[in-house]
């Protein structure tokens, strides 16, 4: 029986994570929007792919929750997007609204799911969702970290004009301007970055992934789509396959990094349970402070919002 994942939101980065889950066949794919006849039309063209791609995995549009009952991974990048000159925190009333709705249809439907939330301001967003659902932490995750490490590492690869594969970095911390990219623990075939380029590089380096949200949206005078989408993918991918891989991720801490009672971007442990495990890593003063710095910016937004 082939596992069943469904993705709240048609746009761009809905329907990129659909296409993408289809392509590596994790699943069959429940794509729900609240536009009449978008998601229905992006699964009957996905469904068409397939005889090109290859894969046999089924996909179902929807307008409603009905179908998506059963589901084990849950995606909701519902939400309004980010618009140019709007802040995250712009989004946080509004999104609020729709993922608590989103959410209650969801959990009534699909108790044993795990949820990965896309939708920004992500940190309050996903806290939304863990309150709403009344699920155990490990089974409500945010997608952040992912994405700003990738970033990171993709400016890291250019800059030294190595291979991607041989670049691996860590971004901590909140999903906006307070994240907390981590140079001394990010590497290039395993040497340290530090080793490799100036501090001066490196800040610019820093400075680029901690606004590269903004740099596409600048570009693309929307949010940006397909590493989005990738993120989510191997967020869903080390679940349904356990395949227990480290990933930075959005994580209820309750105590962690001596932070109590708040998503933030750490390091976790994606497997079959969802986050089955937050790593702590040791950090320097200034480190552990903009990391406080970046969770007291996750706490103003929810406790603007109740969460």
């Amino acid at each position: 029986m082939r596992h069943k994942i469904t993705v709240v939101g048609a746009g761009n980065v809905g329907a990129t994570a659909a296409q993408l889950i289809l392509g590596k066949q994790l699943g069959d794919v429940v794509l729900v929007d609240i536009v009449e006849g978008v998601p229905q039309g992006k699964a009957l063209d996905l469904m068409e792919t397939a005889p090109v791609e290859g894969y046999d995995c089924r996909i179902t549009g929807a307008n409603g929750y009905d179908e998506t009952a059963g589901s084990e991974v849950i995606v909701i990048t519902a939400g309004v997007p980010r618009k140019p000159g709007m802040s995250r925190d712009d989004l946080l009333k509004t999104n609020y609204n729709i993922v608590k709705s989103v959410t209650e249809q969801l959990v009534s439907r699909s108790p044993d799911s795990i949820l990965i939330v896309v939708s920004n301001p992500l940190d309050a967003m996903v806290q939304t969702a863990f309150r709403v659902s009344g699920f155990p932490r490990a089974r409500v995750v945010g997608m952040a970290g992912v994405l700003d490490s990738a970033r990171f590492r993709s400016f890291i690869a250019a800059e030294l004009d190595v291979s991607v594969e041989n670049v691996h970095a860590f971004v901590l911390g909140g999903h906006g301007d307070a994240m907390v990219p981590l140079p001394r623990y990010s590497t290039v075939a395993g040497i340290p970055i530090t080793d490799l380029m100036s501090a001066e590089t490196i800040g610019k380096l820093v400075e680029r992934t901690r606004n590269g949200g903004k740099e596409l949206v600048d570009l693309l005078k929307t949010s940006a789509w397909y590493a989005p989408a990738a993120s989510i993918v191997e967020m869903v991918d080390s679940i349904l396959m356990d395949r227990k891989k480290i990933l930075p991720c959005a994580a209820y801490l309750e105590g962690e990094y001596g932070i109590n009672g708040l998503y933030v971007g750490v390091p976790a442990k994606l497997g079959g349970k969802g986050v089955e495990q937050i790593v702590e890593i040791a950090l320097t003063l200034e480190e552990r402070s903009a990391l406080q710095k970046s969770a007291a910016a996750v706490k103003e937004l929810v406790d603007i919002i109740g969460v």
